[in-house]
């Protein structure tokens, strides 16, 4: 702080948008308070990405163990000790609070103060009745759950991602509202824990269509029940179950009913109005391309600015808002972003779909890979799997890459730098890639373009 008790950058959150900004703000040599109203680390550590991933793992092992994809190798698995299961998952969240929070807050030096943030006016915030004045401001508070006003929806208690993963037992069978990625984590998740799902929406609605059908003859194999139609109404029945009522009439029951429509801006009772900072129609902080905010005072990073909700880029634009607020104006280069459903098979993509280089105006070509024409899928004993790639005729520049495939996510770092830096399918094709690895893939596809005649190993 100066002499006048003002700090350089007053940032609200605690989360990946939060400490970015805070240790951008700290290696240019200014001093920085974090505020957050809950449990420091936001929403990826406390009950997003943490937890779910680890929950997602633990089910996972559960399956391979029953399913036995080598027959001449026995295995089994006994009941989920849910109790144990919830303990080691808070175990691993308490631990990496610590590790990349607390003591990375030490190591910066910045301080974090507890109590809800609300500006007052233009220029000043208050934390619990107390004024915190700063020279420039970052809000990050993140996205909460939304849960739709459907008909009936008082009627019932449902579940959302972050109190099912909080469960103690296991309910006989789960109804799922929303295919988007929280949807289809959370179904996989529990269907490989035991429970009956069904789900109700479109499943993978932004997903390439030959991945979302990836994605239906698996969960079809996993016994997940899928109703792509849109929920319209929901009522609790006599025996306490959760009924579901879709656009053309179809009812869905489960013991429990759980809500994955969507996330919205985390903005309540902060004071926009007194600060002058706009939203948007869905009541995220309306943003510049340098994270600036109505207010020039205040820059807003992460989920709460509407931005692509992957902590990735909560953090990049953390980083970009405090430096724009601290005089260095700062863009973020969207090129390639990549993004993951850590499903089983992984959905991920990069770039552009084929629909919407089509809408940008490009005339592009695409290739489709099966997974049976991937040796690491074989050795696997499970092709059930694509990678499709999308090119602009013109340059030949790979514009998009996605897939449905076992480690899928770990092949979209060479992805994303293939778009960013403008590579061809022909110098993708022409690219090293280890034999018997998933990003193999990557220049089998691209291969594609030159041939479709099958080749020999490696060729």
């Amino acid at each position: 702080m100066d002499n006048e008790g003002t700090w350089d950058l007053v940032v609200v959150g605690s989360g990946g948008a939060a400490m970015a900004a805070g240790i951008e703000a700290r290696t240019r040599g200014k001093s920085v308070l974090l505020v957050e109203h809950g449990v420091l680390g936001g929403t990826c550590l406390n009950v997003g990405c943490i937890p779910s991933k680890n929950l997602l793992a633990a089910a996972g092992r559960r399956h391979q163990a029953l399913v036995k994809p080598f027959p001449s190798v026995p295995t089994g698995a006994a009941a989920v000790d849910m109790p144990a299961l919830m303990m080691q998952k808070q175990e691993l969240i308490d631990r990496l609070r610590q590790a990349k929070y607390t003591d990375v807050a030490d190591a910066h030096g910045f301080q974090v103060k507890y109590g809800h943030a609300r500006f007052v006016d233009q220029e000043t915030l208050e934390v619990h009745g107390e004024r915190v004045a700063a020279h420039a401001y970052v809000v990050a508070t993140g996205s909460v759950v939304h849960i739709p006003d459907l008909r009936g929806m008082d009627t019932v208690d449902p579940l959302t991602s972050t109190t099912a993963m909080e469960q103690q037992d296991l309910p006989g069978s789960v109804v799922i509202v929303g295919g988007g990625y929280v949807g289809l984590e959370q179904a996989q998740l529990w269907a490989h824990l035991g429970v009956r799902v069904t789900v109700v929406g479109r499943l993978a609605p932004h997903a390439e269509p030959e991945v979302a059908d990836v994605l239906r003859g698996v969960f079809a194999d996993d016994g997940i029940t899928v109703v792509e139609e849109r929920a319209v109404a929901v009522e609790r029945t006599g025996d306490g179950d959760a009924l579901v009522r879709t656009e053309l009439g179809h009812e869905v029951t489960g013991q429990r009913l759980l809500m994955a429509t969507g996330r919205r801006a985390n903005t309540g009772g902060l004071g926009l109005n007194a600060a002058g900072i706009s939203t948007d129609d869905r009541g995220f902080i309306t943003v510049d391309r340098y994270q600036r905010t109505s207010n020039p005072r205040v820059y807003a990073a992460g989920d709460v600015s509407g931005a692509a909700q992957h902590v990735y880029v909560a953090a990049r634009t953390g980083h970009a808002a405090a430096a724009g607020a601290l005089g260095e104006p700062t863009m973020v280069d969207y090129r390639g972003l990549p993004a993951v459903t850590f499903t089983t098979p992984q959905l991920a993509s990069a770039g552009l779909t084929e629909e919407q280089a089509l809408a940008a105006g490009y005339v592009c070509d695409c290739r489709v890979l099966g997974a049976h024409d991937i040796p690491r899928a074989l050795v696997n004993r499970d092709t059930r799997g694509v990678l499709k790639l999308v090119v602009d005729v013109g340059t030949g520049k790979v514009l998009g890459v996605h897939a449905a495939l076992d480690g899928a996510g770990d092949v979209m770092l060479a992805a994303t730098y293939a778009i960013k830096y403008g590579l061809t399918a022909d110098q993708l094709a022409d690219t090293w890639a280890p034999y018997l690895t998933m990003s193999e893939a990557l220049r089998i596809c691209a291969g594609l373009f030159r041939s479709d005649k099958p080749t020999s190993c490696c060729a």
